[in-house]
């Protein structure tokens, strides 16, 4: 049967390595392997930095504990890291001998911190009201003239697929390698392998046709394994990264409606203990001693945390086989003791029923598709313009002129001009969003 050799799946090589050279570059660098690079190149990107005022769950918020995309990002790479750990601990011997604990750990770390590198403003509301804007589009003729996956990405905006597209392509050497990171790293990135066309009822999907060769080369690099058309099996460090993820988001979501005010104490510290199996061995004495709620929760959240970890690192370890031969179809979450799927699930139930329909959420995501509808109307309409006349008018050459060096040419696609507008929008700020969409609108403040 077909399996995956942890030799290809951790190849420290980069995209833009020369066949041939040594892989990592052709140097070595004391204290920093390649995939450490990897790591600082991505904390130190201004997409990266960006996510600071990206909305995670609560757009727009003033509440300096309430989590953004940055600090979510931080803490899922956190956990990652410790995954990936425990992971290289308990696999020591059947990985390569150039591999230690520490690299399989921050090549999840890594991934960790740019699972989220391409959301957009406004976070999922943001996807969603770009996709509904494209499909409105569709009608008025903007979209003709796009073959069907080209047209397919654009009503399809996925964050995932943006994210790998920022990092090969956007940051640091646009068009000449993206971040260069190592192919281990964007293997461990791409939670979804595949094309628009295999996104399902729910759009998930990894990679733009502008970046299809570039999946490819990654693909066959780490030998993954093919599972159609465009499509191939996960990297088995991948589920390391969904698992983080998923324990952040849940157990923080919850932390987060409790500083809201939209949960109560009784009914998230419910849901930490059966995550955590139990409260931990001090947390009764802090009770009796009147610590604060927000002390009292960060101990559970802790605990349940700590759980998790671990059971998610056994769990890997236990379907090693299934993960190298791509079958695995569960979460990891899923095939750890009930009692923590249970709790993860519980809490994900609650944060569906009671903080994605808050009413102050919902009514800031209703005008996060106002704000975004006035920006795509101003920069596709720019792009359709000069796309079809060869030239601008006055209006759509100061719209042009915000974007600067990243300017579509007459020449260029169709395609390729709206992926530029989309680079453009996807990387702005909530702030920046709402005050340029704003000033668009006719509320003018000058200097």
């Amino acid at each position: 049967m077909t399996q995956m050799s942890w030799e290809r799946l951790l190849d420290p090589g980069r995209l833009h390595d020369r066949r041939g050279e040594r892989p990592g570059g052709g140097r070595e660098e004391i204290g920093r392997s390649p995939f450490h690079k990897d790591h600082d190149r991505i904390v130190f990107a201004g997409s990266f930095r960006r996510l600071g005022r990206k909305t995670q769950v609560h757009p727009l918020t003033d509440n300096d504990h309430i989590h953004t995309r940055l600090t979510h990002s931080l803490e899922v790479g956190c956990v990652g890291r410790s995954l990936g750990m425990i992971v290289g601990e308990r696999l020591s011997g059947r990985l390569p001998g150039w591999i230690t604990p520490a690299d399989l750990g921050v090549i999840v770390q890594a991934a960790c911190l740019g699972h989220d590198i391409g959301n957009p403003p406004f976070g999922h509301a943001g996807e969603y009201a770009i996709r509904d804007w494209f499909a409105r589009a569709d009608g008025s003729g903007l979209l003709k003239g796009l073959s069907p996956l080209e047209r397919q990405d654009l009503l399809t905006y996925e964050g995932n697929a943006q994210g790998f597209r920022i990092v090969t392509q956007i940051e640091y050497n646009q068009f000449r390698g993206g971040m260069r990171l190592t192919t281990a790293t964007l293997g461990t990135l791409l939670k979804y392998p595949w094309t628009v066309e295999h996104g399902g009822t729910a759009g998930k999907f990894g990679c733009y046709q502008s970046e299809r060769p570039l999946l490819g080369e990654v693909v066959e690099r780490l030998g993954l394994l093919p599972r159609g058309e465009n499509r191939w099996c996960r990297h088995p460090l991948a589920w390391l990264v969904e698992a983080a993820d998923d324990i952040c988001y849940a157990l923080l979501d919850l932390e987060d409606g409790l500083e809201m005010g939209i949960l109560r104490y009784e009914e998230v510290t419910a849901i930490l203990i059966q995550i955590a199996g139990g409260e931990p061995a001090d947390y009764a004495a802090m009770q009796r001693h009147g610590v604060s709620q927000r002390r009292r929760i960060a101990v559970l959240r802790g605990a349940a945390m700590e759980r998790a970890v671990n059971d998610v690192g056994a769990v890997f370890v236990q379907h090693e086989a299934e993960l190298l031969g791509g079958r695995l179809t569960d979460d990891l979450l899923e095939l750890c003791h009930p009692d923590l799927g249970w709790g993860v699930k519980s809490a994900k139930q609650l944060a569906w029923e009671r903080i994605f329909q808050n009413e102050r959420k919902a009514k800031l995501e209703i005008g996060a598709y106002t704000t975004l509808g006035i920006l795509l109307e101003a920069f596709i309409g720019a792009a359709h313009e000069l796309h079809h006349q060869g030239r601008s008018t006055f209006k759509h050459q100061r719209v042009l002129a915000l974007i600067g060096e990243n300017t579509p040419r007459p020449s260029w696609s169709l395609y390729d001009s709206y992926r530029r507008m989309l680079d453009f929008i996807g990387g702005m700020t909530d702030h920046y969003a709402v005050d340029l969409a704003q000033e668009m609108g006719g509320r003018l403040r000058g200097d």
